[in-house]
């Protein structure tokens, strides 16, 4: 396909299919360590960076890449962008990276970014990977870090480090637990679904 870029590449991973709130992918990154905007803000950005990367050489690539073998190489792509995320973390920051733990690795497995390697950028040019890596990544890190904010409010009652109430607030413990992500992402599920029920029924009478 050789289709000029349109800005709708980029806009659809915002709302329409937004990975996470749409399609419900890379759910593991989003359940497991949006405990803080922080951490959910740090994977969001990493899962975006391979997924641009991985998108680039993926389309520059596509060309080369035998069809019997091209899973093995979209994984073999990957996994060196996110050898690149995991030194880059350790070097920054180590108590970020020891919060991420092994769910920086599984960025490798992460079904988003394969699936949009193996539907998009295999078959389509540098220009439109690029807007739909931006527009999934950018989707999938404002996804995390909705839930990394709920989170980390009600669980900590602090945003990013910063203390919010005072020291009589009540925080929700739960929030801070792994079922606290399957709270807060039905929550938003919750949001996201009743605004695009608005908008449907917007439509016809429009």
């Amino acid at each position: 396909m050789n289709q000029p870029p349109t800005t709708d590449e980029f806009v659809k991973g915002l709302w329409r299919d937004n990975p996470v709130f749409v399609q419900v992918l890379g759910m593991c990154p989003a359940l497991a360590v949006s405990n803080t905007a922080i951490n959910a803000l740090a994977m969001g950005l990493a899962t975006s960076f391979v997924l641009l990367m991985s998108g680039i050489s993926v389309s520059l690539l596509r060309r080369f890449i035998p069809r019997e073998a091209r899973i093995v190489c979209y994984i073999c792509i990957i996994a060196s962008f996110v050898t690149v995320v995991d030194y880059a973390i350790a070097a920054i920051s180590l108590e970020l990276y020891r919060s991420l733990g092994a769910f920086i690795a599984l960025i490798v497995v992460n079904c988003l970014i394969l699936g949009r390697a193996e539907a998009f950028a295999s078959k389509n040019t540098v220009g439109r990977s690029v807007l739909d890596a931006l527009g999934m990544g950018v989707g999938f890190t404002v996804a995390l870090l909705s839930i990394g904010i709920v989170r980390e409010i009600l669980g900590s009652n602090s945003l990013f480090g910063i203390a919010l109430f005072p020291d009589g607030f009540q925080t929700w413990t739960v929030m801070v637990l792994p079922s606290g992500g399957f709270f807060a992402m039905a929550l938003w599920l919750l949001v996201v679904n009743r605004i695009k029920e608005r908008q449907a029924l917007k439509e016809p009478a429009q």
